[in-house]
């Protein structure tokens, strides 16, 4: 069964950086996009960042210039370079993966949305 698996969250002061990363394991024939998204209570989940199998990268507004996506994709992992952090960064972040491969038992070529169980950011002084 495909999981991904976070790692790099914590603590940190404003202007301070993290660098969170994930890795997918399990029967996996193909990833497509992976990326970050975070939430904070009472908002809904919001994308960060995401990149392609080519390396094309997405980055919302408010993290342009400070974060930095980046994938390994022999090792079917992806990276998150948090820079100049805020406290308006603060939020659990979530990895996700567009994948294919071992799905309840059966081998697929479908693309499934897989999701890691969030690592907390907490950006305060």
């Amino acid at each position: 069964q495909v999981q991904l698996v976070e790692s790099g969250g914590g603590l940190v002061h404003p202007g301070g950086s993290l660098r969170l990363s994930c890795v997918a394991s399990g029967g996996i024939s193909s990833i497509r996009t992976m990326g970050w998204y975070r939430q904070v209570p009472g908002k809904e989940r919001e994308l960060v960042a995401q990149i392609t199998g080519g390396g094309n990268t997405d980055y919302a507004e408010s993290v342009k210039g400070r974060f930095t996506i980046s994938r390994d994709n022999a090792k079917n992992t992806v990276h998150m370079q948090m820079n100049s952090l805020k406290p308006e960064d603060t939020a659990v972040y979530y990895c996700y993966a567009s994948i294919s491969g071992l799905r309840h038992g059966i081998w697929s070529n479908e693309y499934y949305d897989y999701w890691g169980q969030g690592t907390q950011v907490t950006v305060s002084s």
